[in-house]
């Protein structure tokens, strides 16, 4: 498998023109300009801290706690509030009073979502593939099929690609995922799922270039490839100072946010399928490490900030901050 030597290869770069700079600055500094820079949307931001902060600890927060922790990225108390507004006309959170105070939940919908991506978030790319494919058929009268759009917008979620009209083509495709995904949008019995051999015609060998061509993975290269060039210099950083668990905290939600916005359009075929130097491999390798440095000191800073025990009687204790969640 050429998941190590790849990661090797790509991962240890110490050309970026961010690695002098980050070197020199304080990791203060230097999360500030990160900050300004790349100005990530407030309402994904609070997203990425549910989804890697909250809910491994616990099923929710109060509205004061997430405006404190949302509050080094730059994000207002209004800011705050009117993303948690919106991200419950979406279906991702509900609210209950307590009093003066608001404290909001993942909705089942906004739980799963964020348990889908993070499959995709902290599952290191397959080196193992038996050349199996997945078909998703849908009938000829498909135009009046019920869900169609949402259809294929959740399975180019999933990674799948047209094959043909009312043809959809992955060959590492989660068969659980996908047949919830059909459930939900209630297609279990109105669309055909095949899962099989190559098909004819995609060519002799998974190194094919035909194989590759109904994916277009120019864009996640070059999202894979800034976020090394970013973070990469960050080990070298974090080895030579000690971090606050606040710092650590906003260094692991900024890493994650931009991984996540990197793997969730990554399709995520299997290694052999790709090229040699595929930066999503090495990507993968520099998260899990950043990650395994900031975690403990990240976790630290949520349990001294959040009152875990949750509202709502019943003597039930929250979950707390676990142990990394890289394999």
């Amino acid at each position: 498998m050429r998941y190590p030597a790849a990661a090797q290869a790509v991962a240890q770069r110490a050309d970026s023109p961010f690695a002098a700079p980050v070197i020199r600055m304080k990791i203060n500094a230097w999360l500030d300009q990160y900050v300004a820079d790349e100005a990530p949307k407030s309402k994904s931001l609070i997203v990425t801290v549910l989804g890697d902060s909250v809910l491994p600890a616990a099923p929710g927060l109060w509205l004061s706690e997430l405006i404190a922790l949302m509050a080094p990225f730059g994000l207002s108390e209004r800011l705050v509030r009117t993303s948690c507004f919106r991200l419950i006309e979406e279906g991702w959170l509900s609210t209950r009073r307590d009093g003066r105070r608001s404290h909001y939940s993942l909705t089942p919908l906004g739980q799963r979502r964020i348990e889908l991506a993070s499959q995709r978030i902290y599952t290191a790319p397959n080196g193992d593939w038996d050349g199996q494919w997945t078909l998703v058929i849908t009938p000829r009268s498909a135009e009046t099929l019920p869900n169609r759009v949402d259809l294929r917008r959740e399975l180019e979620w999933e990674g799948f690609a047209p094959l043909a009209t009312g043809v959809m083509i992955h060959p590492d495709a989660k068969q659980a995922v996908l047949q919830q995904l059909l459930g939900d949008l209630g297609l279990a019995d109105r669309v055909l799922v095949f899962r099989g051999a190559r098909p004819e015609g995609l060519g002799p060998a998974p190194e094919q270039p035909s194989m590759l061509a109904f994916w277009d993975l120019d864009e996640v290269r070059a999202r894979y490839m800034r976020f090394i060039a970013r973070f990469q210099p960050l080990v070298a950083a974090l080895a030579a100072t000690s971090l606050a668990p606040a710092q650590a905290f906003r260094v692991q939600t900024l890493m994650i946010h931009a991984f996540r916005r990197a793997t969730l359009h990554d399709p995520r075929l299997p290694i052999p399928m790709l090229p040699a130097d595929w930066p999503g491999i090495a990507a993968y390798a520099l998260c899990r490490t950043l990650y395994a440095i900031t975690a403990p000191l990240a976790h630290a800073h949520l349990a001294s900030s959040c009152q875990w025990p949750q509202p709502g009687g019943g003597g039930e204790r929250a979950r707390r901050p676990g142990p990394p969640r890289f394999a």
